[in-house]
């Protein structure tokens, strides 16, 4: 989602490329040549192809950056974009995966142990998102767009991540930018009733 979303929100061409698994969950050997990892996403740009949503990120803000995805080299509000997107992906991403797929990592109680972190980690940027309107400065970021997705997948927690107000202010704004809006249309997301 994330990627996808800089993607619309930068105004380039794409094109969206579904990854089919066989009844396994393998992904076709076509996908695991560019990603032997078989996750999404992956991106083509011309001869590089890069995995890793907060690679993709980075790298999209890097070769268009006159879309102002980060802000300027130098700047502790770009200093702020990374804390947040590598917070994003290697705290609160593994939580929600391992809330969403506790067979995958081992032993009872893994779903309640991550169900109970997530939780805290969206308090958290709760907390850090009052009186702002964006993770970094005055304008979205990568961050930001990263923040949308994982929002969204918080909704399966009870309360849902984007209960808390200012987290569901927050995906508002964010659900209003042409890119998201964009993404969660081409790729026909449900959204919650208070977004629509």
């Amino acid at each position: 989602m994330a990627p996808h979303a800089a993607l619309a929100e930068i105004g380039v061409p794409y094109e969206l490329v579904r990854v089919v698994r066989d009844e396994t969950g393998k992904s076709s050997d076509d996908y695991l040549a560019l990603n032997p990892s078989g996750l999404v996403p992956t991106l083509e740009d011309g001869d590089l192809v890069l995995t890793e949503s907060a690679a993709i990120l980075l790298h999209l803000a890097d070769r268009f950056p006159d879309a102002a995805l980060v802000p300027e080299v130098g700047t502790a509000e770009r200093s702020e974009v990374y804390r947040s997107l590598i917070f994003l992906t290697n705290t609160l991403q593994p939580c929600l995966l391992h809330m969403f797929y506790p067979e995958r990592y081992g032993t009872a109680g893994v779903q309640e142990i991550a169900v109970a972190a997530a939780q805290e980690h969206f308090a958290r940027l709760d907390a850090r998102l009052e009186g702002r309107s964006w993770l970094a400065g005055d304008r979205r970021s990568v961050a930001d767009l990263f923040l949308f997705m994982v929002t969204r997948w918080g909704r399966r927690l009870e309360p849902p991540a984007w209960d808390r107000p200012n987290l569901r202010a927050h995906f508002l704004r964010a659900l209003a930018l042409p890119g998201v809006r964009r993404m969660v249309d081409e790729q026909e997301l449900e959204l919650p009733p208070f977004a629509e």
